[in-house]
């Protein structure tokens, strides 16, 4: 007896895990933190 390959239903399978990683990592990832000089921000608003 011959096996046979479901492209279609291993292709959504993939599509599941790959959206599920990446949903993972979006809620995972940290923003950048930047150094701000809050002295020179307060100076700008004063011009």
């Amino acid at each position: 007896m011959a096996v046979t390959t479901l492209k279609r239903k291993l292709r959504r399978k993939r599509q599941g895990q790959n959206a599920r990683v990446i949903k993972i990592k979006q809620l995972s990832a940290k923003p950048v933190i930047k150094n701000v000089d809050v002295e020179e921000l307060k100076a700008s608003f004063n011009k």
